[in-house]
C-alpha cells in the first residue's frame, strides 16, 4: 500500500503516495493511546476551545519527531540501549505523574479554569514515548528515499503532512471528551472517569516496557 518517494526534481510525494501518507498518519493517530487518553481527559476537564492546545501539542510533537527521525535521530536512539531505558524512565515516571494529576481533577464547574494537560506537555509528552518514536521510524523508513536532497524536503513534507493529519485525529478525542463531560457534571461521576482515565494512563505503562 504504501510506496516510497520518488526520485524526481521535487523529491515530493505524488497526489496517491500522499493521500497514502495521510490515511496512515491518520490511523496512527487517532487509535486509542496514552496521548489520546490525555486529550480526552483534557476535553472532559475544560472542553473543547480550553483544551485546544492539548492536541495541537501531541501533533506538532509528533511531526517533529518524523522530521528528525528521517534524519537518522530515530535510528540512533533505538540503537542505544542507554537512551531507550533512559526514555523508558521518563516517559513511564511522566505518565505516572499524569495519571495521578488527571485522578485529582474535578468537575468541570469546580476545575474548568484548570489545563489539565496544554501544549508543552502533550508536545513534551510525545518524546518521551517510545511508541511515537516507533512510528515516527516506521514513517521515515516507508515513505522516505535514500537521497540526501529527497531527505531534506522530504523530512519536512512528511513532518508537516503528519501534523496536519494527527491534529483532526486527536481534536476527535477532545471533542468526545467535551461531549463525555455532559455527564459528568456530579462530583461522584467526574471523580469515576477520572479515576478510569487515570487507570488507563497508568497501565499504558506496561506497554513502554514491552
Amino acid at each position: 500500500m504504501f510506496s516510497r518517494f520518488r526520485n524526481d526534481e521535487e523529491s515530493m510525494m505524488d497526489t496517491g503516495q500522499t493521500l497514502a501518507f495521510l490515511l496512515f498518519a491518520f490511523i496512527a493517530a487517532v487509535t486509542p493511546g496514552p496521548s489520546n487518553t490525555l486529550v480526552l481527559s483534557t476535553g472532559a476537564a475544560v472542553g473543547t476551545l480550553r483544551g485546544i492546545g492539548c492536541p495541537l501539542g501531541a501533533s506538532l510533537g509528533m511531526g517533529a519527531m518524523i522530521v528528525l527521525s528521517a534524519f537518522g535521530v530515530g535510528e540512533i536512539v533505538a540503537a542505544a540501549p542507554a537512551i531507550v531505558i533512559a526514555m523508558k524512565l521518563a516517559g513511564s515516571l511522566f505518565l505516572l505523574w499524569l495519571a495521578w494529576k488527571i485522578a485529582n481533577a474535578g468537575t468541570v464547574e469546580a476545575d474548568g479554569q484548570r489545563r489539565v494537560v496544554g501544549f508543552r506537555q502533550a508536545f513534551l509528552f510525545q518524546w518521551l514515548n517510545p511508541k511515537g518514536w516507533l512510528v515516527a521510524l516506521s514513517a521515515g523508513s516507508t515513505f522516505l528515499v535514500s537521497s540526501q536532497h529527497a531527505e531534506a524536503r522530504g523530512a519536512l513534507w512528511m513532518g508537516a503532512l503528519f501534523a496536519a493529519a494527527a491534529f483532526p485525529a486527536g481534536f476527535v478525542w477532545l471533542v468526545l471528551g467535551a461531549l463525555v463531560a455532559q455527564f459528568l457534571r456530579t462530583p461522584r461521576s467526574a471523580r469515576f472517569f477520572n479515576i478510569a482515565m487515570a487507570l488507563a494512563l497508568a497501565l499504558s505503562v506496561a506497554l513502554v516496557w514491552r
